[in-house]
């Protein structure tokens, strides 16, 4: 505090100001310069459906909710070698009518390359560039003006205005918050992959998954070659929709048909199974249950489920065994979904 001005000599004439720095878009967005949005009423808005860009993939449009939505943010995790990579770069080879970024932070060109070569399939409208600083990504928008983003993954990406590593809860939500500007404010969709923690849910922050728009589940069975994408989260559709793959040497086949991988074709004149109904969305699907009761060869009786939670399994056993007259304390029950 000072009392008297050693200029003037003169007491209590100092007054506090409190000086600001204006924020610089420029800065912010690594060189890119965004408009400012003002306010408006709801009748200046004009209303209509939001624009869909065809990803070619049937099971993707279908979980997305009819295609992807330019500006938007979509966050596709999955645990380690279950197919994300490969699922966004099929997908974006697809589409030779659109300039595609890919920006990895992961994998090297060169193995890029080698997993396009696998696939089958050459684009050149397809950028690829290996980078984990956010304000080189934002320098190599600025460059190509591409029409869509691929970011692999968002917790390698760092930014220099923070001191921590990349991968940590501060890197991954700025990261993604900056993102998520440049995606609305320039109208470029963004796909992002995550990681998974072991406990399996989104590794990073709570608040990468309430940032996006969409949030997708890959996963799949390590005993099984078919992997499900479901939509946890998705502001621009539903969210009871599958999407189904088949993992092969070419990459992912689309499933366009749930049954047949739901139902064995060798069970004519069998007992134990039974074959229902079930929708997901608006697609109906076929499902097999093989269910086998025996005596109890030791003195505990077995409970076995696959596909299927046993603590349910022990419910419904409970009230065959009550309300029905079953006697199933002394026997063995094993319970098989086909196809896991």
């Amino acid at each position: 505090m000072v009392g008297k001005c050693p200029s003037c000599g003169e007491w209590n004439t100092y007054v506090e100001e409190i000086v600001r720095k204006e924020p610089s878009n420029r800065r912010a967005m690594g060189g890119l310069e965004t408009p400012k949005a003002k306010p408006l009423s709801l009748s200046e808005i004009e209303p209509g459906e939001e624009e869909r860009i065809d990803m070619h993939d049937e099971e993707l449009n279908r979980v997305l909710g009819g295609g992807l939505v330019p500006g938007s943010l979509v966050l596709i995790g999955g645990e380690p070698g279950i197919g994300k990579s490969t699922l966004v770069l099929q997908t974006v080879l697809r589409m030779p009518e659109r300039k595609i970024l890919y920006i990895s932070g992961e994998e090297s060109a060169r193995q890029l390359k080698l997993r396009a070569d696998r696939l089958g399939q050459i684009s050149n409208d397809c950028l690829i560039v290996c980078e984990t600083s956010l304000e080189q990504i934002y320098v190599h928008i600025k460059n190509t003006n591409p029409d869509l983003v691929i970011i692999d993954s968002i917790q390698t990406i760092s930014t220099e205005s923070l001191e921590s590593s990349p991968g940590s809860v501060a890197q991954v939500r700025e990261c993604s918050a900056a993102i998520l500007r440049f995606a609305k404010e320039t109208h470029t969709p963004v796909l992002l992959i995550g990681h998974i923690n072991k406990e399996g849910s989104i590794a990073g922050p709570k608040v990468l998954e309430h940032i996006v728009d969409t949030v997708l589940q890959f996963e799949g069975d390590q005993h099984y070659m078919y992997r499900i994408l479901r939509s946890i989260k998705n502001r621009f559709g539903s969210t009871a929709e599958l999407g189904i793959y088949e993992m092969r040497q070419d990459g992912l086949r689309q499933v366009s048909n749930p049954s047949e991988l739901l139902l064995n074709q060798d069970h004519e004149g069998m007992s134990g199974v039974a074959i229902a109904s079930a929708i997901e969305g608006v697609r109906p699907f076929l499902i097999e249950t093989q269910a086998l009761v025996s005596s109890a060869v030791y003195g505990n009786p077995q409970r076995s489920a696959t596909g299927f939670d046993i603590r349910r399994m022990n419910m419904l056993l409970a009230v065959l065994e009550k309300r029905v007259g079953f006697k199933l304390a002394q026997k063995d029950v094993f319970l098989n979904i086909a196809g896991g």
